[in-house]
């Protein structure tokens, strides 16, 4: 049986709810003077970056970014692959006494997440960590971790998958639900 995509989001969803997250974000941490954003290679590397610009742009801060790989902290990567192809961690800020908001393009088990604060607690102690996520999926989740800031709760089932396609991987901005 041939697989059914269905688009669930459109370049216009996705910019609108980038631009609600990041208002959200900016209300919710207002007056705090070390706040930073943190980018999960690899689809929320490119989410982090579209928030600071539209944060930049409507409240005229610009934010420190930084880029989190997460590969070697994940507690499945010898059963991915035996040879991780691990990406750069480029963090131009201690996360000391920072509010972070870790970004991701999805959220589904919680694994990844969990991954991402083990490697920041590495890095430092922040004094928060908020997540925010483009898609949040209700089903499947394996660990209490749940996003500050969303574009769009899915809802579907354990077999479906979600798949992020973004201008800066190759794509147009869209994601689809691909199901049985």
């Amino acid at each position: 049986m041939a697989k059914k995509n269905t688009t669930i989001m459109t370049a216009p969803d996705i910019e609108r709810s980038l631009t609600r997250m990041a208002l959200q974000m900016m209300e919710d941490n207002r007056g705090i003077k070390k706040l930073g954003l943190i980018g999960i290679h690899t689809g929320g590397v490119f989410l982090a970056d579209r928030l600071q610009k539209i944060i930049k742009e409507h409240e005229g801060l610009e934010l420190p970014v930084g880029y989190l790989d997460i590969t070697l902290y994940r507690d499945d990567w010898s059963l991915v692959s035996q040879n991780p192809i691990v990406k750069k961690t480029a963090i131009p800020f201690s996360v000391e006494e920072y509010t972070l908001i870790l970004i991701d393009d999805v959220l589904y088990t919680g694994r990844t997440i969990r991954a991402a604060l083990d490697a920041i607690m590495d890095l430092g102690r922040p004094r928060v960590i908020q997540l925010a996520v483009l898609i949040n999926r209700q089903c499947g989740r394996e660990l209490p971790i749940q996003p500050n800031y969303w574009g769009l709760d899915v809802h579907e089932n354990l077999t479906d998958h979600v798949h992020v396609i973004l201008q800066e991987k190759g794509g147009r901005d869209e994601v689809v639900l691909e199901s049985d």
